[in-house]
């Protein structure tokens, strides 16, 4: 008499044939006594340690290099001159310090495009990067996003990047009258600085590995590179019309303004995509979800709606502030569930700000 033997298969076998069953399996397990967790062993809001070593390039002005679990994300920052007369409809920038000045210098640093980033997905960080493929769509919209948090987190100012000229007050003794073609009189003294060229920051960010959340890992990663960047002291010199830059006097760091972290999570339904969209049809419940904080690459290819809050807790005794957010697809993410979503997203915050 034959015996019956039940067929058994692996983890790795599962995952691959029945994908979505095999992380709710992981997640809603039968057994009451054990805990919900994901396929890598991490709880639902639990994100991956992050690791930060800085200096890592030696031909740029700054770099870092961040690693989140099997992402990595190398960035570089390196800084070129722009003489004024390179940029069109220049206008010579405030002065004074106020809060429209402030606004200036955000706009400033928009308008003339001191800042360019650049995201670059190497062949072999993922199994779905060929080599010889002209930039994916994940590329251009990353450095898109890193773009505009760059400017509406407001971390750099302008005046940092500006490179002066600085003039000579020897009025002669037929100047003290000076007056224009319409009779008006002439301030000679003014400013005795001018603004002849800025820095502009080239910002390249290399992914040499990507196992899911690669936006936290690069904006992490331009994060410490810009607070590592240091750049030369440099003047405008006038007879050769050209700037200088000095060699014998210590580099200057940029004035870094707050400390603002992202936070990504992906949303997993009970109910795959299909059923999904019937309930959807039908007006029927979405069913359980989960909020798994730091998604994987495998977890990323389940889930249809992901939620980013970038928070900012750098000012000690202060509130939270919420510099940035951003949802994409699905209906399950309201606003209770971003509440809690940010109280992790200050925990977040926190390790990274142990790791720098």
């Amino acid at each position: 008499m034959a015996t019956q033997s039940s067929l058994t298969l692996s983890s790795a076998t599962f995952a691959k044939l029945s994908p979505h069953p095999y992380l709710l399996a992981n997640l809603q397990p039968t057994d009451a006594s054990t805990p919900s967790s994901r396929t890598n062993g991490r709880q639902p809001t639990q994100a991956r340690p992050p690791a930060i070593n800085t200096s890592s390039l030696t031909h740029a002005h700054g770099s870092a290099v961040v690693r989140t679990g099997d992402t990595t994300a190398v960035c570089g920052v390196r800084a070129e001159t722009l003489t004024t007369s390179q940029i069109p409809n220049y206008r010579a920038p405030l002065s004074s310090i106020s809060t429209s000045s402030i606004t200036a210098s955000t706009d400033e640093l928009r308008y003339y495009d001191l800042l360019v980033p650049n995201i670059e997905l190497a062949t072999g960080c993922a199994p779905n990067f060929l080599p010889g493929v002209p930039p994916t769509t994940l590329a251009q919209t990353l450095s898109t996003r890193i773009y505009s948090l760059l400017h509406s987190a407001r971390i750099l100012e302008a005046a940092d990047l500006r490179i002066y000229h600085e003039k000579s007050h020897n009025i002669g003794e037929g100047d003290e009258a000076m007056q224009d073609a319409e009779g008006g009189d002439v301030d000679v003294g003014g400013d005795a600085r001018e603004v002849k060229a800025y820095w502009v920051l080239y910002i390249d960010i290399l992914f040499i590995s990507l196992d899911g959340n690669p936006f936290d890992a690069a904006w992490a990663a331009v994060l410490a590179a810009l607070r590592d960047t240091k750049l030369p002291r440099a003047r405008w010199d006038a007879d050769r019309e050209m700037v200088l830059c000095s060699r014998g006097e210590a580099p200057v760091p940029l004035s870094i303004t707050g400390f603002p972290i992202a936070c990504t999570a992906a949303v997993f339904t009970a109910k795959d995509r299909l059923k999904q969209s019937q309930s959807r049809r039908d007006g029927g419940e979405v069913g359980s979800f989960w909020i798994l904080v730091d998604p994987d690459r495998f977890e990323e290819s389940l889930c249809d709606e992901s939620v980013t809050v970038v928070v900012d807790r750098s000012e000690a005794g202060a509130e939270t502030k919420i510099l940035g957010l951003e949802k994409s697809g699905g209906t399950v993410v309201g606003p209770e569930v971003i509440r809690r979503f940010v109280q992790v997203a200050e925990g977040r915050w926190q390790e990274f700000r142990d790791a720098f």
